[in-house]
Formats: C-alpha cells, structure tokens, sequence
C-alpha cells in the first residue's frame, strides 16, 4: 500500500470486526456475549474451565495489556487486581455482569483510540518482542478465538 494511513484504516477495520462489527466470519466477541444472563455468563462445563464470565475479564485485560504497549505505559492501571484471568469475588449477579462488559467495551474503545492515533512510522515499530501492527492483529485474533470459545461454551450448556 501506497498510504500508510491506509494502513491504520485497516488495522482499525480488523479490531472492529473482531469486536462489534459485521465481518463475513460471523460472530464477533460483543455478538458473542449479546443477550447471555450473568447465571450463563458463570456457567462452567467442569471446575477446571473458565467460564464466559472469565473469558470477558481476560479478553478486556488483554486490550488494555496492548494498548499500554502501543502507549509504553507502565503496567497497574487496569481497573480490577490482578492479571490475566480473575478470580471471582462474592456475589455475581445482573449488575456484576453488566460491569464486566462495560469494562470490555470501555477497553476496546480505548485500545481503538491509541491504534487511531498511531503515526505511519509507528507500524513498524517493535514494543517489547513484537511490531506494533502485529500487536493489533494479534489482538482482533485473540477476540475471535475467544468468541468462538464462548459460543462453544453456550451450545455446550444447552446440552447439558
């Protein structure tokens, strides 16, 4: 490509449909959660699996982990203890589920404004072992393997 902005343009494309967007794949991450209660969202086939519920804490934790790359911030920021997937605290009810998809979508929004601010001379760059246009398509990956794990978990439910 000519236009690096063009780039850019692409880049946000491809987050965009992983997350919320129409693509010809099918399910995003946000279509996979529409509609789920938090009793669905804390469903587990077996103690030793995640649950929806955990798969939206990790999928938001890991779009703040690459924006604060793309940024050079320094970790402890994320609004909630911990790394990666995160234990379940008391009651886990309607409003709890809610806060955890406000919190996805609050993460998108800001990973999907650092990667709109990005410079041409920025794609290339690498931050930490890898180059920042692969940090974001690692991440549009990262949400539709997780959509897909969530839609495998609500058909497993349904059969069990």
């Amino acid at each position: 490509m000519k236009n690096r902005r063009g780039r850019v343009e692409l880049l946000l494309t491809v987050i965009d449909q992983a997350y919320e967007k129409k693509a010809w794949h099918g399910t995003n991450l946000k279509g996979s959660i529409r509609g789920l209660t938090a009793e669905e969202a804390l469903w587990t086939p077996s103690n030793q699996r995640h649950s929806i519920r955990d798969l939206v804490l990790h999928a938001a934790y890991w779009k703040y982990t690459v924006r604060r790359r793309l940024l050079r911030e320094k970790r402890g920021s994320f609004p909630l203890k911990g790394s990666n997937f995160f234990p379940l605290d008391g009651e886990f009810g309607e409003k709890e589920w809610r806060d955890c998809v406000k919190l996805l979508d609050e993460q998108h929004r800001l990973l999907r404004t650092a990667v709109s601010d990005l410079a041409d001379e920025d794609l290339t760059v690498k931050s930490g072992k890898y180059v920042i246009s692969d940090l974001v398509h690692g991440i549009a990956g990262h949400d539709l393997y997780h959509a897909g794990q969530i839609q495998l978990l609500k058909r497993l439910r349904e059969v069990t």
